[in-house]
């Protein structure tokens, strides 16, 4: 409880209110606040943001359903949260009815009709000007606004219309600038060139001043957009006004992007992958997402281990998740990409306890293994850890767990003009480099080079962990390459450490490591480990290095015996909230 005579905009849309002995009195109702989770019988929206998980909110208040609200949350984080929240990216969408209905959706990115496999390369077959990640070579056709217009007419329940108002209120009236835009928008001045004049008019005051945190911030571009995609939905985007402008800044400065591109791009519903762990059922998305399947082999492999006996966190504990680790990315390099173009990935073996068995058979309980990139021609793409992801639950059970990104922190830093949104930069996802691949981390395996209209290898895994039909867990992070390691462990806390109900907090918040087999070096959390721990970690031969915070898991815990929806936002997000009803 906290005591005040005052209130801020923020505590009265968050806190009820009650007068004990002449204060005020601020009781939290389904709002999180700090490390702890948030508990609420209705519905729950977990977010990056805490206005979008508002935006959210506001929509299962009016009746609407999971699915309603996790495109009503999209769009305000394209607004809210502008260095991942986007129209301008791709992800991925796993659903869980209450009804036990189970599917997922791709809107990953695609590269252009005219892309090639050797299209950034010189001709020394070095990569030019780091034109993979920077510049409008980089730029894969959005994913977005399909994915949510797919998932809505599949499986919504509201009009369309309503579901972009908060978003566009949002743009048009202002939001605070916040602290975290503060480094970025410092930069922008210094992003000279015609690919950035639309950027500075969008996020600097007159294109030249800084908003300060607190400052309310509009987009009307931005807003103008959103009203296009409210009324027309699908084709709001891909065709017509939003398309051609697209397409014009494309042809004027060199990009590959055409109005056809943005027609042809359509969402796919997927199957989703499907794993088991201690009687819980697994769910997560399918290539060309690497997530589900990384995470299920991972799995697999340590279903085999007394993690409660071992200790959570120990040295013995901390070992074992790093050689299912290494395994499972030595896998994900070798064998996956986009299905429409690798249609023999051998997933049903990647994801079966037989072969689990057969990896955990090579595991040294006393001693770690070595990777090396001559032995196995394998590595694990460098991706930006610019991501965000969050989860939904409504009051009948419907569950749905969202990450999508634009790769870098702010994308390619590209606007295009008049539509106000940032471009994506995935298609530094793909292999640049055909044939190479280096123990630094660098890899060129065949299945997800550049194409035609194909989709880079994501690392997102959003997952929905059920029990006898009915989901109990929505959980996903941002982090890149680290990904896949952060939804394990905080699976692993729930249903191994009994973190849940009230504890749920813990394990989003717990401390993580990442291991991607090569470079070969595990990274620890600066913060939560003891020495002696790292000392006996050490000890079995791993490398250590330290590191920031890991991801920033946005996570829901459903308790059926008691009704109660647990939200934890992970207090890595700089404006993460969880608001319910």
């Amino acid at each position: 409880m906290i005591a005040t005579k005052r209130l801020s905009a923020f505590a009265i849309r968050t806190f009820t209110l009650s007068a004990v002995a002449g204060w005020v009195v601020l009781s939290p109702l389904a709002a999180q606040s700090g490390r702890m989770a948030a508990p609420s019988r209705g519905g729950m929206v977990v977010s990056s943001h805490y206005l979008a998980s508002e935006a959210g909110d506001e929509i299962l208040r009016k009746g609407g359903n999971a699915v309603d609200a996790a495109v009503a949350t999209a769009f305000a984080l394209a607004v809210t949260l502008p260095s991942a929240g986007n129209v301008g990216g791709g992800g991925f969408l796993v659903y869980h009815g209450a009804d036990g209905e189970v599917t997922t959706f791709n809107f990953r990115e695609k590269a252009a009709i005219a892309a090639t496999e050797r299209m950034y390369l010189d001709e020394s077959g070095e990569v030019r000007d780091n034109s993979n990640r920077i510049g409008l070579l980089a730029i894969g056709v959005p994913g977005t606004v399909a994915g949510m217009w797919k998932a809505h007419q599949r499986l919504g329940r509201l009009p369309w219309e309503d579901l972009l108002e908060p978003a566009i209120r949002l743009a048009a009236d202002g939001m605070p600038s916040t602290w975290a835009m503060q480094n970025w928008l410092r930069s922008l001045p210094g992003r000279v060139g015609p690919l950035y004049d639309a950027t500075r008019e969008v996020f600097l005051k007159n294109g030249v001043g800084m908003y300060e945190p607190g400052e309310i911030f509009r987009q009307p571009d931005l807003a103008e957009t959103l009203r296009r995609i409210q009324r027309d939905g699908h084709d709001g985007f891909y065709r017509g006004e939003t398309a051609k402008l697209l397409a014009d800044f494309m042809a004027a400065h060199g990009g590959l992007i055409t109005e056809e591109d943005m027609a042809r791009y359509e969402a796919d519903e997927l199957v989703p992958i499907h794993g088991t762990y201690r009687g819980y059922d697994i769910y997560s998305m399918p290539p060309p997402s690497s997530g589900g399947v990384g995470l299920v082999e991972m799995l697999n492999i340590l279903e085999g281990y007394d993690l409660v006996e071992i200790g959570h966190n120990s040295a013995l504990y901390l070992h074992l998740l790093t050689e299912s680790m290494r395994r499972s990315y030595a896998d994900r390099a070798l064998h996956l990409g986009d299905p429409k173009f690798n249609q023999d990935m051998p997933i049903d073996r990647l994801t079966s306890k037989a072969y689990a068995d057969r990896l955990r058979a090579t595991i040294d309980v006393q001693s770690a293994s070595r990777s090396d990139s001559a032995a196995f021609n394998g590595a694990f793409l460098n991706q930006s850890e610019e991501t965000t992801h969050y989860s939904v639950v409504d009051a009948d059970g419907n569950t749905v767990s969202v990450t999508y990104t634009l790769e870098f922190g702010y994308g390619s830093s590209i606007v295009v003009p008049g539509a106000g949104f940032l471009l994506n930069n995935e298609l530094g996802d793909f292999n640049a480099v055909p044939g190479r691949t280096t123990s630094r981390g660098t890899i060129g395996t065949p299945p997800n080079l550049v194409a035609s209209e194909k989709r880079p290898l994501s690392s997102m895994t959003p997952t929905i962990v059920a029990r006898d039909g009915r989901p109990v867990l929505a959980i996903g992070s941002p982090g890149g390459r680290t990904i896949i390691n952060t939804t394990l462990q905080v699976v692993l806390n729930v249903i191994d450490h009994g973190m849940t109900g009230s504890q749920f907090g813990r394990a989003i918040e717990s401390p993580r490591i990442h291991h991607q087999w090569l470079p070969d070096r595990t990274s620890f959390e600066e913060w939560g480990f003891s020495p002696d721990t790292r000392r006996l970690y050490e000890g079995m031969g791993h490398r250590i290095s330290t590191r920031g915070g890991q991801g920033s898991a946005m996570g829901i815990y459903i308790d059926w015996d008691t009704g109660l929806r647990w939200g934890a936002a992970d207090s890595r997000a700089f404006d993460g909230g969880a608001r319910g009803n």
